[in-house]
């Protein structure tokens, strides 16, 4: 990856009565513009994700959405929906003063960075997504009720072990009363957080690594992403119906697009991906022999490979 440089400039964003969201910019501030939009939803962004742009060619910005990371008030979830956070991207191109930008996404950051070329199609000039994951029931479902326990029984047992046996039809609305409903009591909603947290760190990568599911024993860190990643898959997304993004994507269809997809990603399969390659056909699809991680090797080549083809 690309020396991580230390920001130009960052700070603070309100973007409603409630949040106030982190936003940085590194690299060249005369470079081509491109924000890298993070996973979860709720994941946050690292100083590495800046490795993957050229420093000396990219203006590279990075936010962490509503409730995550740095901005504040952290785990959130009022005011915390796809359109908001949407509705936030224009609000930080606009206070940077940007014309139009790349917009770099994967995991649920491939959602929101097609739910925002959709929406203001004229300031998208390439898409980089990778992992991808359009929120719909049978996506939900292989991650978070039947699917991916197949591969990983023995992680399975403790995503459930704080759901009632009664309750596991649904896990995500069971999650929900633990994660969401605020007369939940503390103890049980951390628990809840670390089970719901570690168990995504299992699937995300090709290989065990025991050091990113380690992560979320402190079960503080988990919440974030636990109760803001249920908190939308509750939802849907609210991209279901006339707002789901494969009726729209005909909007998109003139803007270059790069799609990194791990062939044996437990996490988000590969025929999203598939399907979502068909119905763009300028775009390219890489498959990668990798897992859902951005930072598995094959990934990362590929990824940097698309952003070194953009910057020309």
């Amino acid at each position: 990856m690309y020396p991580i440089h230390e920001p130009l400039q960052s700070g603070l964003l309100r973007v409603s009565d409630i949040h106030q969201i982190y936003w940085e910019r590194s690299g060249n501030p005369n470079g081509k513009a491109v924000i890298f939009l993070h996973g979860g939803p709720g994941g946050g962004a690292t100083a590495e994700c800046r490795g993957f742009f050229d420093p000396d060619r990219y203006h590279i910005i990075i936010i962490d959405q509503r409730g995550c990371g740095r901005s504040l008030p952290y785990a959130c979830i009022d005011d915390n929906t796809t359109w908001d956070l949407v509705a936030d991207i224009e609000k930080v191109r606009n206070l940077l003063g940007i014309e139009q930008w790349q917009v770099f996404g994967g995991s649920w950051g491939s959602t929101l960075a097609l739910a925002y070329a959709i929406t203001h199609p004229q300031r998208v000039r390439e898409l980089v997504l990778r992992g991808i994951f359009l929120c719909r029931p049978s996506e939900l479902a292989w991650a978070n009720q039947a699917g991916a326990n197949a591969f990983f029984p023995e992680a399975w047992q403790d995503y459930l072990a704080p759901i009632p046996v009664h309750k596991r039809h649904d896990l995500i609305s069971a999650y929900h009363e633990l994660l969401c409903n605020p007369n939940t009591d503390e103890t049980q909603c951390l628990q809840a957080a670390r089970a719901w947290a570690q168990w995504e760190s299992h699937i995300v990568h090709l290989h065990p690594n025991d050091e990113a599911v380690a992560v979320y024993n402190d079960a503080k860190a988990a919440l974030a992403i636990a109760r803001i990643e249920n908190h939308y898959f509750a939802h849907r997304g609210w991209l279901s119906g006339e707002f789901a993004l494969l009726n729209h994507v005909a909007k998109i269809r003139h803007i270059p697009t790069i799609i990194v997809q791990g062939r044996y990603d437990m996490c988000t399969p590969m025929h999203t991906a598939w399907e979502l390659h068909q119905a763009l056909p300028q775009s390219t699809l890489v498959v990668t022999i990798a897992g859902h991680s951005a930072f598995e090797p094959e990934n990362k080549q590929a990824l940097i490979a698309a952003t070194d083809q953009f910057a020309a």
